[in-house]
């Protein structure tokens, strides 16, 4: 049960609504903001050094191969070369240094050997493309570590950094959020975030908590109920005792869950990274012996030399990176104009191996705007359901509440004028009252307007039954007397019943709720979408631990989600998704995959596009590999002319690359959404 009475509106009665007065909250704690989303401060691209780097070596690739193909002269094109291997080559080939002074080989300096030993022989393009695809890499996966670091720093900023203590004598002091001690009491204003985690002992009021819960409206806060730390206080005053200290609050606890999350994913990819170093080492190895033993047995120098540089080029992974790296570029390019933003090539191959898809409900498979859905008369005054709109909407319209948002916005689509009342008054905790044509007018809960009588216990009887139908009651009375009962619910999103059943499609299980909600309006949106598995009032940490509960059973979760409480569960996922639109700073941020048109179509088909992906790279992985092994038998076992190990290497690179690239065709989208 929701109770509430936000107060302020002062737009043009035909426009839309305006933002709650806030200045109270801005004179105390100038850190407040909006719907529980911290202000989050991005890295931009170019403020990452591996992206600057690689983009300059693309630059200078791309004049490099245009005046070389146009035949200029070698003073030309071959400085420019030059800057491209200097520009993406030097981080990498610096990187693979240090790793051979900790007595390590990596791959970093391997791809720099192989570019140097292809320009060795005349091959500068070959080369300098794998230097390019090398760096583009290095930077995507460099950036994508430092927005995570960013959605770490986002998180602390929930909190704010001072809270209003009370002494003894009652009087107050503004100390740092970190110094509030268990047990002291701290005073919380109207439109204030809240800088502790806390038992309110005295006041009412309604408090903006979506950024932990996910709840679309305020919740109701009166003595013996809970406060956390970085929810926003709405126009009551709140007096609390603080229950937890500033290391162990939810916000501390959700910023914990990430990183641990983080951590945990990027000790996965080591797996790959001791390929990696394996693959360097023997190919070194290889080519090293390759020119020594033939020298050993009385071998020219030259023909040796030719003979492992061959080698070299012929093993060297430039074929193997463009099997993996343009189909996964590719597909996020291609899911990027569609609306998806897909942040790293790691993350693409996560999408196409999700075996079940959980989402949150409020913003995610719900649009996060409470609508007006029913308008129960209660017999008790001759009024229709037109009058009863025009006076809950006159009433309510002062007020910045959800709810009287859904009300207002209700009454002007029935045409009905909702200007002319006075004496507005909010009432936290109660709901608003109003002078509306020479009558009294109070909109709000049942179990809290000042009505008795029989008309009263029916009034309440009705908004029970809404309530356990999943629908917020709202009771209009008139004079003292109710006279109907509106139900407001926040209702699915369109398409998502098609979407998740396109999901369950894919995935062959079908997708599941998680939410912070209360269990009847959670069921009521899961029935009417298709989900059967629903799991309700869940705060992060409960919302982690189903994930990880479904991850021991083999799973491999996408969780869907827009709010800072959806982030730790979208960082202990498999992948996570962030509905754009209305997600916050940190759940874009910390979620690999943000849908930004805010359409759920788009999961089931990048979902499906990440997997025709996957199936790409498995076959240029064969083409490659085959290649590979084939003009490395032949190098070693015969002669393999140089011109024809150039032109099988070259050709096996340029295969795989413009098999990966058909993902950029805009029938790759269509072709994923019939999928």
């Amino acid at each position: 049960m929701y109770v509430y009475g936000w107060s302020g509106r002062t737009a043009d009665p035909e426009g839309p609504p305006m933002p709650p007065t806030v200045a109270t909250a801005q004179e105390h704690q100038p850190h407040s903001c909006p719907r529980g989303a911290p202000a989050t401060s991005r890295t931009p691209i170019f403020a990452v050094a591996e992206a600057r780097w690689a983009t300059v070596a693309l630059a200078l690739f791309a004049l490099a191969a245009t005046a070389d193909f146009l035949g200029a002269p070698p003073w030309l094109h071959l400085p420019l070369y030059a800057g491209c291997y200097l520009a993406g080559g030097w981080e990498p080939a610096w990187a693979g240094l240090r790793a051979l002074r900790d007595k390590t080989l990596d791959v970093d300096l391997l791809m720099v050997i192989a570019a140097a030993g292809a320009a060795a022989i005349g091959q500068v393009f070959d080369g300098a493309l794998l230097i390019v695809v090398f760096a583009t890499s290095g930077a995507l996966e460099a950036l994508a570590t430092r927005r995570t670091e960013d959605s770490v720093r986002g998180l602390l900023d929930l909190a704010p950094p001072r809270g209003s203590r009370l002494r003894s004598d009652g009087s107050e002091e503004l100390v740092a959020a970190e110094d509030l001690a268990v047990g002291e009491e701290i005073l919380v204003r109207p439109g204030e975030r809240i800088a502790a985690d806390a038992v309110v002992i005295e006041g009412a009021s309604e408090v903006d908590q979506a950024g932990i819960t996910g709840e679309a409206l305020p919740a109701a806060k009166e003595a013996g109920r809970e406060i956390f730390a970085g929810t926003i206080n709405g126009t009551g005053t709140l007096r609390a005792r603080v229950i937890r200290p500033a290391h162990d609050t939810v916000v501390a606890r959700i910023v914990a869950m990430v990183r641990q999350a983080s951590a945990t994913k990027a000790r996965v990819q080591l797996f790959i990274e001791r390929f990696e170093q394996r693959y360097s080492v023997g190919v070194v190895v290889a080519t090293v012996a390759l020119f020594c033993v033939p020298l050993l047995l009385g071998s020219d120098v030259e023909s040796a030399l030719l003979r492992a540089m061959t080698f070299m080029i012929v093993a060297s992974p430039c074929a193997i990176v463009l099997a993996t790296m343009p189909p996964l570029l590719a597909a996020m390019s291609t899911a990027g104009r569609h609306g998806v933003l897909v942040k790293n090539a790691v993350v693409l191959e996560r999408l196409a191996d999700t075996s079940v898809v959980a989402l949150d409900k409020t913003g995610t498979v719900t649009a996060g705007r409470p609508v007006l859905e029913e308008v129960r008369l209660l017999g008790e005054a001759p009024l229709e359901h037109e009058q009863v709109l025009r006076l809950a909407g006159a009433a309510e319209y002062p007020s910045e509440h959800p709810l009287a948002t859904a009300i207002v916005t209700a009454s002007r689509q029935a045409k009905v004028t909702v200007t002319g009342a006075s004496d507005f008054v909010s009432l936290p905790g109660r709901g608003v009252t109003a002078t509306v044509d020479g009558h009294r007018v109070e909109v709000g809960t049942a179990d809290r307007l000042a009505i008795s009588g029989p008309a009263a216990q029916r009034a309440r009887t009705v908004a029970h039954t809404m309530t356990d139908a999943g629908h917020t009651a709202v009771v209009v009375a008139r004079d003292g007397v109710p006279v109907a009962v509106l139900g407001v619910r926040d209702v699915a999103r369109p398409e998502a019943a098609d979407a998740l059943h396109r999901c369950t499609t894919l995935t062959r299980t079908p997708p599941l709720l998680l939410t912070g909600d209360n269990a009847a309006a959670a069921a009521r949106v899961a029935a009417s979408v298709g989900i059967t598995d629903v799991r309700a009032g869940l705060l992060p940490e409960d919302k982690v631990a189903a994930v990880n509960e479904l991850s021991q059973r083999g799973e491999r979760v996408a969780l869907v989600g827009d709010g800072v409480n959806d982030a730790p569960a979208m960082a202990t996922a498999h992948t996570g998704i962030a509905m754009g639109q209305a997600g916050t700073d940190v759940a874009l941020e910390t979620a690999d995959a943000v849908v930004v048109r805010d359409e759920l179509h788009a999961i089931p088909t990048v979902i499906a596009l990440a997997r025709r992906a996957r199936r790409l790279v498995i076959a240029n992985l064969v083409i490659a590999g085959t290649v590979i092994v084939g003009l490395v038998t032949w190098d070693l076992v015969g002669t393999l002319p140089l011109p024809l190990g150039v032109a099988g290497h070259e050709g096996s690179t340029v295969l795989v690359a413009l098999n990966g690239l058909r993902l950029l065709r805009s029938k790759a989208w269509r072709d994923a959404q019939g999928s």
